[in-house]
């Protein structure tokens, strides 16, 4: 009797170690397709905020929700909507990306705070934390590497002397920042390159 016991520590283990392998190849694939195909995908994070706002207004007609929770979550997608303009090039340290990672946090303070007082089925609590709350800021977490790899328009005064705009790209492309660099650093660190030789 321990010794399946024991078996079944040791399954779940294994099956959460092949979880997390296979979250981490998804994101990898996601963020090449996002790298690849940068119009679509501002055109699926706009469909995404706009199922959320009416998922939005759904609660607010249907469920007896409170005002606070839904009009903070209808507000974060507001300013998640205002880092469409620039897609996919999304400065990390402008105000309107700070002020959506606030009112984020905001949002799920509030989320918590109404879960933990109001009971709910783990599934509708689920269902709300992952179409609400979760669904919209992956998608830009995954984006976050798209504009590593976007030709630039326009001269930035940072730009060193005597380079034009295209040789200070092909300069700055090798150096990947986001989820890719991420990934990168992990391939090269866990796994052995092998030598070919003939």
């Amino acid at each position: 009797m321990w010794f399946l016991f024991i078996l079944s520590w040791v399954a779940t283990l294994v099956q959460v170690c092949f979880v997390t392998l296979a979250l981490a190849a998804g994101l990898y694939y996601l963020a090449e397709l996002v790298e690849e195909y940068t119009v679509m995908t501002k055109k699926v994070i706009r469909w995404l905020i706009i199922i959320t706002v009416c998922t939005y207004i759904g609660l607010i007609l249907f469920e007896e929700m409170p005002k606070m929770l839904t009009f903070t979550g209808l507000a974060t997608v507001c300013f998640y909507s205002l880092l469409l303009s620039n897609f996919p090039f999304i400065d990390v340290m402008s105000p309107i990306f700070i002020i959506s990672c606030i009112m984020l946090f905001a949002n799920h303070y509030i989320a918590f705070q109404y879960f933990t007082e109001e009971w709910y089925p783990f599934a509708e609590v689920l269902a709300y934390f992952t179409l609400c709350l979760w669904l919209v800021p992956f998608a830009f977490f995954v984006s976050l590497s798209a504009n590593d790899n976007v030709l630039p328009t326009t001269t930035t005064s940072h730009q060193p002397a005597g380079q034009d705009v295209v040789s200070s790209y092909f300069n700055k492309k090798s150096k990947r920042n986001g989820l890719l660099s991420i990934f990168d650093y992990c391939k090269e660190t866990f796994i052995p390159q092998r030598d070919k030789r003939f």
